[in-house]
């Protein structure tokens, strides 16, 4: 089978345009995988990790935090809030957001908005996965 079109884009620019063996994604109920053929969907993402492996350079990761995932039998886009590839992380940038989100959850200040929080740590999460720190 031909290789699949993946596009991620963000609103700020496109991040990634490349040809794919598979992509693996964060789904809301859960990771998906697609393949070359998979059948139209579209689908919500939540804050995780997109594992695509390309067809020469093996398995690459990049850091989401929420937005969309279109598929189809040639491609997917993932049109998502934010979008950074691997080597773009700042791993201590993001090891220190997952400090203070842990700390304001742990020690839970009057006024903390706990959905702001836990998004924040989440999103932390997926960037220090995606740098492969976690």
């Amino acid at each position: 089978m031909p290789p699949l079109q993946l596009e991620v884009i963000t609103p700020e620019r496109v991040t990634l345009k490349t040809e794919v063996e598979d992509v693996i994604a964060p789904g809301i109920l859960g990771y998906l995988g697609i393949l070359p053929g998979h059948a139209p969907l579209i689908t919500p993402l939540k804050a995780g990790v997109v594992t695509y492996r390309r067809q020469d350079d093996g398995k690459e990761r990049l850091a989401v935090s929420g937005g969309f995932l279109e598929a189809g039998p040639e491609h997917v886009v993932i049109l998502a809030d934010t979008a950074e590839k691997a080597s773009e992380i700042d791993v201590e940038r993001a090891r220190q957001a997952k400090e203070r989100a842990e700390k304001r959850l742990r020690e839970r200040p009057p006024g903390l908005d706990v959905a702001r929080a836990e998004a924040a740590l989440q999103r932390a999460i997926a960037r220090l996965k995606a740098a492969g720190e976690l």
